[in-house]
């Protein structure tokens, strides 16, 4: 099979996506599509010699089964400028290859992130790590934000000064704020970028960095369409029940009588019916 390429994804390469303030997500490099997941799931696959319809089909089925390792098979490259309290979440992530901009040999930029007024909200008393849809009163806001510049033009004059005097840029750093911009290049294969985007786009994810998820995820998209909307129907949108969850909806689950021409007008594939059955059939059996 030859090298894949993707005139959609090609056009993405080295373009800045702008995020937050100064933020930014760039595609360094690719390798894979599509046709290189069925391409590894088959083993043996000759080009022409399967319609887009049946590898739509193969990669639907890969994803619903969990079977994750032809999606392994196409990695992505990043270039993230972000700050550096989603860098210490996103850090989190140990499935990449990760290599940062170093203020240890480099002097670091005078750019922090500011969040936008409408942004600043109380603390949640439902995501203990999350803020809530509560409207601050602007006075708070303008003290906020007056608060965070100050500080932050402090901390920045205070490590310009300390470097300028000779002092090792390793100390002269370590008092800037997580406010502060970081870039690196971030390189992760698409089962682990699903993950991720699973998380971090997610509703619960702090939103400054769901703004990153998506736009990573808008890239995803162009360069591995069928994969993307694989993971869209059977990952990020579906749900997962526990036993006990399964055992509290057991009797509502009994009462249902479908059959598999009646699902199939309902939008699954004669396969997906067959799969549904069983698993309605599993919970009636408790």
């Amino acid at each position: 099979m030859a090298h894949s390429f993707n005139e959609q994804a090609e056009a993405l390469l080295d373009k800045e996506f702008k995020v937050l303030d100064h933020g930014f997500v760039r595609l360094v490099d690719y390798m894979g599509s599509d046709s290189a997941i069925v391409q590894a799931a088959r083993v043996s696959y000759g080009e022409g010699t399967k319609k887009v319809s049946e590898d739509r089909s193969l990669l639907r089925y890969l994803m619903r089964q969990r079977h994750t390792s032809p999606f392994e098979m196409v990695e992505f490259k990043f270039h993230v400028k972000l700050p550096i309290f989603v860098a210490r979440q996103w850090i989190r992530h140990r499935s990449a290859s990760v290599n940062e901009y170093s203020g240890r040999y480099s002097i670091m930029k005078e750019e922090f992130y500011l969040p936008r007024p409408e942004d600043i909200r109380y603390q949640s008393t439902v995501n203990k790590q999350g803020r809530s849809e509560e409207e601050v009163p602007d006075e708070i806001k303008a003290k906020l934000l007056d608060y965070l510049v100050t500080s932050q033009k402090e901390a920045y004059s205070t490590y310009s000064d300390y470097v300028e005097q000779g002092l090792a840029r390793e100390l002269a750093r370590i008092n800037l704020p997580l406010s502060l911009y970081t870039e690196w290049y971030w390189k992760i294969d698409l089962h682990n970028l699903f993950h991720f985007l699973r998380l971090r786009m997610d509703p619960h994810a702090q939103k400054e960095f769901r703004e990153y998820a998506v736009v990573m995820a808008d890239i995803v998209k162009t360069v591995c369409p069928m994969s993307y909307e694989a993971f869209m129907d059977y990952s990020f949108n579906s749900v997962q029940f526990s036993a006990v969850e399964l055992r509290a909806i057991k009797d509502r689950v009994a009462d249902l009588s479908l059959d598999q021409e009646e699902l199939v007008k309902r939008g699954l594939s004669s396969r997906e019916a067959v799969e549904f059955l069983e698993k309605l059939k599993k919970i009636q059996d408790l």
